[in-house]
């Protein structure tokens, strides 16, 4: 084997292997919920846009956190889909997160419950926002 045919073979087997280790991986969302004047409340999957209701498609394996970045506290719970088990799902602090892990293929669903404001004289238009996330595991 002459030399750049060793450099060939070399260079598809790291490639092989990056990709390998690529698709090991599950994908991992964070979805950011914050204060916001009309509406009160939003969430925003990984940077993109904030809305009260969010949709993503999945691949099984996929992990979500959620982030509390709102002026009141917020309880993530499931409404639909494969049963999941959500760690720290009551987000009773500024920054506070919870995770969960979504393995089989299904339609879920999940909502939270806020609570009162951390602090007094939080101005809001409208009606509250009901924050829904629909995630689609195909």
């Amino acid at each position: 084997m002459n030399r750049l045919t060793s450099t060939l073979v070399l260079a598809a087997v790291i490639a092989a292997l990056t990709a390998a280790s690529a698709l090991a991986s599950p994908p991992s969302y964070q979805l950011v919920i914050r204060h916001q004047l009309k509406g009160c409340h939003a969430w925003a999957v990984s940077g993109g846009a904030y809305k009260a209701k969010q949709t993503l498609v999945a691949a099984p394996g996929t992990k979500l956190t959620f982030m509390d970045n709102d002026v009141m506290p917020h309880t993530l719970f499931q409404l639909s889909g494969p049963k999941v088990t959500l760690t720290t799902p009551s987000m009773h602090a500024p920054g506070a997160t919870a995770t969960t892990q979504l393995f089989t293929k299904g339609t879920y669903v999940f909502g939270t419950k806020a609570g009162e404001d951390y602090m007094k004289g939080v101005k809001t238009i409208g009606a509250d926002n009901t924050l829904r996330l629909v995630v689609v595991i195909h």
